[in-house]
């Protein structure tokens, strides 16, 4: 009886420490905006890719995948690419991610060039597109659903600034396209807020005013008078008209 008893704990005590081991392997955490962004070394189309020391002092965007050849990324891919321009006057490197292999992605790439999306021509893919098939990455960056351990909850956007930091993230689920027009909307304003020392308000785009930093202050409700450059809607808004 004190034999089986004895038996039955080990067995239990080896189950609840396998089952621990799992959801600790499942539990990828994300890195943060402040955080610097986790390195790492892959194969891609354009050769081997040191991330992110290879870009040096510029700013970053990687931009995941769970898997090539689907409708809704291959509409993102095309658009990214569309806009290459636009990513190169703000110094902006853009990498993509894909859970599959390279020769996968080169497959891909191929049929993507060929296609004359939304009646644009044809576009060059001048972006890496990296093999992550052991999913490494997508751990790293947090990028893998902890419910499912699947590939599905690759669908990441990482801002990163040219110390390397990141500055803005978001997720996006596997039925809805994300917006290009957003991507470099926030490419712009952390540009933006990080040279000029300022804030955006809502639905800013580039050119547009700016917020001052404001810290409240009790007792503190006197609207600043205007100037040549600045202007008041309250005490505590006051907009700046950029002139750079």
């Amino acid at each position: 009886m004190k034999k089986s008893l004895l038996i039955a704990l080990v067995v239990f005590s080896v189950t609840q420490l396998w089952a621990q081991e799992k959801k600790e392997d499942m539990n990828f955490s994300i890195p943060l905006i402040g955080e610097k962004a986790p390195s790492f070394i892959a194969e891609s189309t354009t050769g081997t890719l040191n991330f992110p020391s290879a870009y040096g002092r510029s700013w970053k965007i990687l931009f995941s995948h769970p898997q090539d050849f689907t409708p809704v990324c291959s509409s993102e891919i095309l658009e990214l690419a569309h806009h290459q321009s636009e990513f190169d006057k703000l110094g902006v490197k853009l990498v993509v991610l894909s859970v599959d292999p390279v020769s996968t992605h080169k497959d891909w790439q191929k049929a993507l060039e060929q296609l004359n999306f939304k009646d644009r021509g044809q576009v060059k893919i001048k972006f890496p597109l990296v093999d992550d098939n052991s999913l490494a990455v997508s751990r790293l960056y947090g990028m893998i659903h902890e419910k499912t351990n699947s590939t599905k909850g690759v669908r990441g956007v990482f801002f990163i600034d040219p110390d390397n930091t990141i500055q803005a993230f978001y997720f996006y689920p596997m039925n809805v396209g994300r917006s290009t027009e957003e991507i470099i909307r926030t490419v712009n304003a952390l540009q933006t807020v990080a040279k000029d020392n300022v804030k955006t308000p809502s639905d800013w785009k580039a050119g547009g005013d700016v917020l001052l930093p404001y810290a409240p202050t009790p007792g503190d409700t006197k609207t600043p008078a205007a100037t040549k450059d600045t202007y008041s809607v309250s005490w505590f808004m006051t907009y700046k008209k950029l002139t750079n």
